[in-house]
């Protein structure tokens, strides 16, 4: 049990054992964000579409307020991405930085994350949104053979 007893006990869930958001949640909002973006979305209209304030919205992407199993369910739905999405590129300091890995002394050790499926890697889904924009079938078409050449020589 964290030892700060100015923390409430509802804070210390999930917070890392100085009060601070968990590193994870932190992640998870700033891929939230970010999806946003991409779709042009402010963060009043994704609240509007989930029911809930634009400063709740703001509060998921700072880390500072966790997103329970069924928001983040809502969030991909209207985000249209699968649930991993928000925990894709998370990377070994972060994940060891889980208040479950400090509660059992392993804060210092890496974790093995498993690989993410591509599309769920931000730079994907870029190339994949303005690929689709190029309004001449014959250029998309192009560019990929160049891109599956230009993969052969790597």
């Amino acid at each position: 049990m964290l030892q700060n007893s100015n923390i409430s006990q509802k804070a210390k869930r999930g917070r890392q054992p100085n009060g601070e958001p968990n590193q994870i949640d932190i992640h998870v909002g700033k891929r939230l964000c970010l999806r946003r973006q991409i779709l042009k979305m402010s963060q009043n209209d994704l609240a509007k579409k989930l029911g809930i304030t634009f400063q709740q919205v703001q509060k998921y992407e700072k880390g500072i307020n966790r997103i329970s199993s069924s928001r983040l369910w809502d969030f991909s739905q209207v985000l249209n991405v699968p649930i991993g999405y928000f925990f894709a590129e998370i990377d070994n300091n972060v994940a060891s930085k889980s208040p479950r890995f400090l509660q059992n002394g392993q804060g210092n050790n890496t974790t093995n994350i498993q690989e993410v499926d591509v599309m769920q890697q931000e730079t994907a889904l870029q190339l994949v949104k303005y690929f689709y924009k190029i309004a001449n079938a014959e250029a998309r078409e192009n560019l990929l053979k160049f891109l599956i050449n230009l993969s052969k020589r790597s």
